[in-house]
């Protein structure tokens, strides 16, 4: 069990050690569905509801294969979890709201191979934390990433409205915008200890 308490684990996943901006896991989602800030909103709010699952199982998964010392199968074991948790997420979505559904398009079931999802289980293992900071660590995992897309679609909608050069326009702006918000970030590095 780790000696950190909940709110420096939450602030660090969300600030510090930001799986975006400062881990750079999960970049496809981050930089595919920011452009506008009414998809990228909702795919952080389902990748942080994945990773909520994905947390729970992955703990409970970690304790089991430890009894028997099969920790050998952690991997493959977390990958179907992570699957299952997808498809209920977009069966959720397709029936309750299609057209988002739509908008989401492929990055939706992208969330299966996303490695800040995969990242969070494997991390909350390995880092040995107890049920109740697991659980902090995968919710504050999951704000720092939508703060991530929600912070980088504001940005790029709003670079909408200006004049950019053209050397500089469509994906080399993306990756300049990411740059500087991963630096930006850095700023939070000290911050929540890890």
């Amino acid at each position: 069990m780790a000696p950190e308490s909940l709110g420096q684990i939450f602030l660090a996943a969300v600030l510090a050690n930001n799986f975006v901006l400062a881990m750079f896991l999960g970049l496809c989602p981050f930089l595919g569905v920011s452009a506008r800030l009414e998809t990228a909103f909702p795919m952080g709010i389902a990748t942080t509801f994945v990773m909520l699952v994905a947390s729970l199982c992955a703990f409970g998964l970690n304790l089991l294969l430890t009894a028997f010392q099969l920790e050998f199968l952690r991997l493959i074991s977390y990958i179907v979890v992570i699957a299952s948790a997808v498809q209920l997420v977009e069966m959720f979505l397709k029936k309750t709201s299609p057209a988002l559904f739509r908008a989401l398009g492929i990055y939706l079931p992208l969330i299966t191979t996303n490695c800040a999802v995969l990242g969070v289980a494997l991390f909350q293992t390995a880092r040995e934390y107890s049920f109740a900071q697991a659980m902090v660590f995968s919710f504050g995992g999951g704000a720092g990433f939508t703060l991530a897309l929600v912070l980088m679609a504001s940005v790029r909608e709003r670079l909408q409205l200006s004049s950019v050069p053209g050397v500089a326009q469509g994906t080399a702006l993306s990756l300049m915008l990411a740059g500087l918000l991963s630096m930006a970030f850095m700023g939070f590095a000290g911050l929540g200890g890890g």
